[in-house]
Order: structure tokens, then C-alpha cells, then sequence
């Protein structure tokens, strides 16, 4: 597929109507306290709905509650190995390159601010990292699982979004494009797959040619229970190199908001990492990933870290050829990996369990009332010309 601004554009104006519709009728219904409440109770796949539960919510659920008939399982085991083989780094790839690459995007910064989590970003990292460790269990489409559970309540989370700032008729739609619109969300699909595998190279990991391109099938399977649009999603990393290419040349820039949210992640961040010696090294090292240009747009301290953290792929390139090497050396490191994700989301979530629920209201500023056998070694695609 060769997209264009015609087609972007095409994107841009288009929403998820399944979704869009269940929420709208839960608000015309007033049904939205009744189903955030019922939906507590509706944490793991195949148990059995609430009594009580709305009937557009019941369907809604029935029709979402399986993955798509194209899955390629064989492909989704490669992509569980994937990760648990590179856990802490992909880990590393989320929290410092695609989340703020996010609010590089000006238009995706002011929508992240007008909900509740900007001013609790521990609450959004949590959901983040909560959400992609119930994918990538081994249970994750089957009964008993959370993943299924928690991507059908996060895209009904869009969608009240949509509908809050198109009821208060707050969102510039002609200049901004239709909120959570279809090109950001395959945009944001490009930043937890596509671009953390350039963060896991950029940070000197080793990764098979099969691996990452299970772990880019991976998150196709999670935009298609999203409400992405299947026709228009790149199907491979060469196609998705041309989008993400495209998309950031289309919107990325400074902002006021993307400078506060990263802020705010930074010093969560800090909170993190015992003591305060190292506190630098996460400034250092979203820099590093995003780039100077991103990174100063979204004020990112320069630090004397800034020179110490590019070393960093040279260690982590000795513990890669520990792990190829040694069998209880790979198993002790997958461990250490392991454990480092559970102790950061731990730290995130306060042990708690995170809920994605309706919003009633959005923020009033803005106006709203209411393992894989290594082969052939990985490189990102090629940055593609702008015509």
C-alpha cells in the first residue's frame, strides 16, 4: 500500500462506528454509571456478563469478545517468545520513545490533556504497561485471559472521548481532524511497534528478522481490536516505515502540552529509579531515543548524561552475546528481565489492578462540561523520500 496526503487525509476524518455508536447510546440512555460499575466485574475473557449490563453494552461485547479470523497464531507465539525475551527492553522502548513521541504530535498532546490522566501520568504509564503484559501472556485470546477484557473497554475509552469533544462542539474537526481519528490511531499503533523496534536497535539489541516482525504482527492484532481499520493499516514494517514517515512529517512539532506531559512523565520517571544520582539518565535517555530536534521541542533538560547514555548499547551488546551464548546465562538474564517489568509496572500501579472506564467529563480547560531462534539479524526499514 502507498499512502498519500489523500489518503491521510481520508484517515483523519474517520472514527470507529461501532464504538462511537455503543457510547453514544449509553449517554442518551444515561447508562454510563451503570456500566462502569457492572464493567468492574468484567476483567477476564469467556466469564459470564452482569446482569443488568446494557444491552447495546451486551452486544457490543458479544460481537468484540474473539480476535480476528486472520490470526496467525503460529506468528503470535513467535511474537510471546519475542518479548519475553526482550521484556525489559521493549519496556525501556515504551516508556522513553513512543510515549513521548506522542507528544511530539501537537493535536494527539491536547487531546491526551483534556482527560484526567494528564495530571495522573503513573495512572496512564500503568495502563500502558498493564495492557501489553496481558497480550503478551500465553492465555491471552483464551478464556480466563485480561487482554480481550481490557481492549474492548479502552476502545469504548476512545470513543467517549470522541463523543465528549464533538458534543461540546470544542474540537477544531476541520483543522485537528476527527478526535482519535483512524490516522492517529494507526499513528499510535506505528509507536509501540514500529518505532520501539528502532529504539530496541538504536539501543544495540540483537533481534531476528522473524522476531520483530512477529512483534509488529502483534500489534496489527491489537489495532484490529481496537477498531483499526484493517484496509488502510500497513501490513508490513516496510509499509509501516512509509506511514510513520509520513504521519510525523504531517504533524509532529512543540507544544505546550507535550512539553507538560513529558515533564510530568520525567519526573515520574525520577520517583522510579531509587535515589537521585541517576535521576539524569532518564532525561538522557528519552534524548537519546526521540532525537535532539523531538527531544528539545518537548524541553527535554540536557544533562552530562546526555554523553554517558550512548555507552549503553555497548553494554547492553555484552549481555546480548552473554545470553547467545550461554543457556543459563539467557535464562537468567529473561528472569532479571522479568522481574525489572513487574517491579516498574508494580511501581506504577501500586500493586493495584487498572481500570479503563467511560469518562463522564473531560478536563474543563478545554472546554468540556461533562524465544525465537536468532537467524538473520533485524535493521529498521529505510527512511522513505516525501514526495
Amino acid at each position: 500500500m502507498t499512502y498519500t496526503e489523500a489518503s491521510m487525509n481520508a484517515l483523519r476524518r474517520a472514527g470507529d462506528e461501532l464504538a462511537d455508536a455503543v457510547v453514544a447510546t449509553l449517554f442518551e440512555r444515561e447508562e454510563v454509571d451503570k456500566f462502569n460499575t457492572l464493567m468492574r466485574h468484567v476483567s477476564t475473557a469467556g466469564s459470564p456478563l452482569p446482569d443488568g449490563l446494557p444491552d447495546v453494552a451486551r452486544e457490543y461485547l458479544q460481537a468484540t469478545s474473539v480476535p480476528p479470523a486472520w490470526v496467525d497464531w503460529d506468528e503470535m507465539e513467535k511474537a510471546r517468545l519475542f518479548f519475553i525475551d526482550n521484556n525489559v527492553h521493549i519496556s525501556t522502548a515504551l516508556s522513553f520513545a513512543s510515549m513521548p513521541a506522542c507528544y511530539v504530535v501537537p493535536h494527539v498532546a491536547k487531546l491526551l490533556s483534556t482527560t484526567h490522566g494528564l495530571n495522573y501520568p503513573s495512572k496512564r504509564m500503568a495502563e500502558t504497561g498493564q495492557f501489553t503484559v496481558y497480550l503478551m501472556q500465553p492465555d491471552a485470546f483464551e478464556a480466563g485471559s485480561r487482554f480481550i477484557p481490557a481492549a474492548q473497554k479502552v476502545r469504548l475509552l476512545h470513543a467517549s472521548i470522541r463523543h465528549h469533544l464533538r458534543r461540546e462542539n470544542r474540537w477544531d474537526t476541520k483543522e485537528l481532524g476527527t478526535p482519535i481519528c483512524q490516522e492517529d490511531m494507526i499513528g499510535g499503533q506505528m509507536f509501540f511497534s514500529l518505532l520501539a523496534l528502532d529504539s530496541l536497535h538504536r539501543l544495540g539489541i540483537h533481534m531476528s528478522v522473524e522476531g520483530a516482525e512477529a512483534y509488529y504482527y502483534a500489534w496489527r492484532v491489537v489495532g484490529a481490536m481496537l477498531g483499526v481499520d484493517q484496509e488502510a493499516v500497513p501490513k508490513s514494517l516496510e509499509e509501516a516505515r512509509q506511514f510513520l514517515d509520513l504521519y510525523m512529517i504531517r504533524h509532529m512539532g512543540p507544544s505546550e502540552e507535550g512539553a507538560r506531559l513529558t515533564r510530568q512523565l520525567i519526573d515520574l520517571y525520577e520517583e522510579v529509579v531509587p535515589g537521585t544520582f541517576f535521576d539524569p539518565i532518564v532525561s538522557a535517555l528519552i534524548r537519546h531515543l526521540i532525537g535532539d530536534t523531538c527531544a528539545d521541542w518537548l524541553q527535554v533538560p540536557r544533562t552530562a548524561w546526555d554523553s554517558v547514555v550512548k555507552v549503553v548499547p555497548h553494554l547492553l551488546g555484552v549481555l546480548e552475546t552473554i545470553e547467545d551464548r550461554s543457556p543459563l546465562g539467557a535464562w537468567a538474564l529473561d528472569r532479571l528481565g522479568h522481574l525489572t517489568t513487574v517491579f516498574e509496572l508494580s511501581s506504577l500501579t501500586r500493586g493495584r489492578v487498572m481500570h479503563y472506564a467511560i469518562p463522564k467529563q473531560l478536563k474543563k480547560e478545554f472546554g468540556v462540561t461533562d524465544n525465537v531462534p536468532r537467524t538473520r539479524r533485524w535493521t529498521p526499514p529505510a527512511p522513505t523520500v516525501a514526495s
